[in-house]
C-alpha cells in the first residue's frame, strides 16, 4: 500500500471539507491536528480549494492534505501544484486515474459496483472510494460487493457520521472513513475552530473506544494465583478461567502465576484498533515496548505494552472486536 494511504489508514478518519475562504484553511488544519485528526480532504467544489490546499501544505505540514471532487486531469495538475498529497474523485474516470498514476500521486476513485472495482484492480489500484456509502446500501452492501475483491480496500464516504463510524471501521477492508460532520459549514464560516476541534476529539474517541479491559495482579506463584482467584469467586461469583500463565477471575481480573511486567501488575486498555490507537498515542509523544507485541496468526498486533509504567503498573493495549 502507498505510504500516504497507510498514513490515512492509521488516522482512520478523513474530514471532507468544502471551504469558501482560503484564509480559514490554516486555522482549520490546526484545529484538526489539535483534535487528533492530522489529515484533510479539501474538495474542489469551490474556487478556494486549491489555495486552501496550498496554505495547509505550506503552513501546517503535519497535516496530510488531499484534493477531493477531482473531475479532470487539469484539476489533478492544479491540486499537485498546490501541494496535494492524494486525490479523491467521486466516480471512476479511467483518464483521471491514469493521469494520477502517471504523476505518481495516490488516487481513490469512487466505485460502487463490481465493474468499477475490477477496472480499478486492472489499473493497479489497491484502494478506492466507496461513494455515496449509505445511499448505495451502506456497510451490508459493501461487505457483500467487496467479497470477491480480497486485494481491494475502501474509503467509504457519504452518510458516515458519529453513529455509524465505529461499525464501518470494524470492517477490515476499510482504510478510513470520509465525512464532513466534524467540520460543520456554520462553524467553519464563523471561525469557530474550537468547536471543530471538539468534534474531532469526539470522533477520535468514537473510533478508538478506549475502555478498561482488565487489571492484572502479580502473584509469586501458581498457588497464590489460584487462592486469589478463589477469593474473587467466593466474594463476587467471578468464575475462574485458567490460561497457561494466569488465571482470570471472570474477565475483569487476571492473576499472574508468576510476576509479570509492572511492579504491581498490569492494566489492559481495550481499543477498536491498535493500529490507529498506537498512531494516535505516538503523535502525542507516548512510546511502546516493541518486544512486548503479541500477534495473531496473520501477523496483526493484538496487544502491546507502553514503555513506561503508571503508578507501578505496566499498561498495554488490547484489540477488541466491536460488538
Amino acid at each position: 500500500m502507498n505510504d500516504i494511504l497507510f498514513e490515512l489508514e492509521k488516522t482512520g478518519i478523513v474530514p471532507v471539507i468544502k471551504i469558501d475562504d482560503a484564509a480559514n484553511a490554516v486555522p482549520l488544519a490546526r484545529a484538526l491536528l489539535e483534535g487528533g485528526i492530522p489529515c484533510a480532504e479539501i474538495t474542489f467544489r469551490t474556487e478556494a480549494g486549491a489555495a486552501a490546499i496550498k496554505n495547509i501544505a505550506r503552513e501546517v505540514p503535519q497535516v496530510i492534505v488531499g484534493a477531493g471532487t477531482v473531475l479532470t486531469t487539469e484539476q489533478v495538475d492544479k491540486a499537485i501544484d498546490a501541494g496535494a498529497q492524494f486525490i479523491v474523485s467521486p466516480g471512476f474516470n479511467p483518464r483521471v486515474v491514469k493521469h494520477c498514476l502517471d504523476k505518481k500521486i495516490p488516487v481513490t476513485p469512487g466505485c460502487t459496483n463490481p465493474s468499477d472495482m475490477e477496472a480499478a484492480l486492472e489499473m493497479g489500484l489497491t484502494a478506492v472510494k466507496f461513494f455515496p456509502a449509505e445511499q448505495s446500501g451502506g456497510l451490508p452492501y459493501l461487505k457483500a460487493v467487496s467479497a470477491p475483491f480480497s486485494m481491494l480496500k475502501f474509503m467509504p464516504t457519504g452518510g458516515i457520521n458519529a453513529a455509524n463510524l465505529a461499525a464501518y471501521l470494524a470492517f477490515d477492508k476499510i482504510i478510513a472513513c470520509g465525512g464532513s460532520w466534524m467540520v460543520p459549514p456554520e462553524a467553519l464560516n464563523a471561525g469557530d475552530f474550537a468547536k471543530i476541534t471538539a468534534l474531532c476529539r469526539e470522533a477520535v474517541n468514537t473510533m478508538l473506544r478506549f475502555n478498561l479491559a482488565h487489571i492484572g495482579i502479580n502473584t509469586t506463584n501458581e498457588t497464590e494465583a489460584k487462592n486469589a482467584a478463589r477469593q474473587f469467586e467466593l466474594l463476587f461469583g467471578f468464575i475462574p478461567r485458567e490460561t497457561t500463565g494466569s488465571i482470570f477471575a471472570a474477565s475483569y481480573i487476571e492473576l499472574m502465576k508468576a510476576p509479570g511486567l509492572g511492579k504491581n501488575g498490569h492494566i489492559a486498555i481495550g481499543t477498536n484498533s491498535i493500529l490507529r490507537a498506537r498512531a494516535f498515542l505516538e503523535r502525542k509523544g507516548f512510546a511502546f515496548n516493541e518486544e512486548s507485541k503479541k500477534l495473531d496468526a496473520d501477523g496483526k498486533v493484538m496487544a502491546i505494552y507502553f514503555k513506561d509504567e503508571i503508578a507501578g503498573f505496566a499498561v498495554h493495549l488490547v484489540e477488541q472486536k466491536l460488538k
